[in-house]
């Protein structure tokens, strides 16, 4: 599932050939993704003119000017989704379902196998969404650091990496990132979120900080599927410490990495460096 680096990396990649544009042509292929394209999106986009492109947690957020004022297209990439960039005369492939046509010649083509993706119209700035209005600060931002976390963590029971993956405590902190930075930090996932101190929340914010920025900048992680906007794959697996290697020795200490299940999900820590 593509997570926040590697949304990032797309907002980054597409940005250049969208900004400033005007929108003359929408394709719609196929309508039935988690939420169904909106009918009317080729007649509300067609003629507007697209702002500078922002990201919110996992959501690409598109500014309009339009004949009717501000709206927003959000974008949502789901499990398996993509956003690149193509030229007008580009066939499309198979599982490419919407395609944005700009002025210039170039297309934002929207790629999603499994259909868990959505691209949805909202007038205004999308600022008041359903979705977005309940998400936590942003974590490169100096609203998140170790206080934070050590704040709304007393008392919680819930172990230490479900509560750094709930999206109101911080977004983009999925379950690879938040392996790694658990890791980094030398915390083990399964300690109770309320008996962590403030000393190691500061480290452990740290630690997403860095991960997630190390990951922007090596264009994400290609699990299966993600591409950037340029269909360039991204390469931060190889710097994966734990995420994956369960069975395999710890690169600091030597340990045998185990595999647990933490909220459903599947957790690779050291038990020798993580405490």
């Amino acid at each position: 599932m593509p997570e926040l680096p590697e949304v990032e990396t797309t907002r980054r990649g597409i940005a250049p050939y969208l900004e400033g544009q005007e929108i003359t042509e929408v394709l719609v292929r196929q309508s039935r993704l988690r939420v169904p394209v909106p009918d009317d999106l080729a007649e509300r986009l067609v003629g507007a003119r697209v702002g500078e492109l922002t990201r919110r947690a996992k959501y690409l957020q598109v500014p309009l000017a339009t004949a009717e004022g501000e709206a927003t297209l959000l974008w949502h990439l789901g499990m398996s989704g993509s956003l690149r960039i193509a030229r007008v005369g580009d066939l499309p492939k198979k599982h490419d379902h919407v395609d944005v046509v700009t002025q210039s010649g170039h297309v934002l083509r929207y790629h999603d196998p499994r259909r868990f993706g959505f691209v949805d119209w909202q007038q205004g700035d999308g600022s008041a969404d359903k979705r977005l209005v309940h998400l936590g600060p942003e974590p490169l931002d100096d609203a998140f650091n170790g206080r934070w976390l050590y704040r709304i963590s007393r008392n919680k029971r819930v172990s230490v990496k479900p509560f750094l993956m709930d999206n109101r405590v911080v977004v983009g902190a999925g379950n690879i990132y938040a392996a790694e930075a658990l890791f980094m930090a030398g915390i083990d996932p399964r300690r109770a979120a309320g008996r962590v101190s403030l000393a190691r929340y500061e480290k452990l914010a740290a630690a997403v900080k860095e991960v997630l920025a190390a990951a922007i900048i090596q264009g994400g992680t290609t699990l299966r599927d993600f591409v950037s906007g340029q269909g360039e794959p991204g390469y931060f697996a190889q710097r994966l410490n734990v995420y994956g290697r369960h069975g395999q020795p710890c690169m600091r200490c030597g340990t045998e990495l185990r595999r647990i299940t933490l909220g459903q999900r599947a957790s690779v820590f050291c038990p020798g460096c993580q405490r």
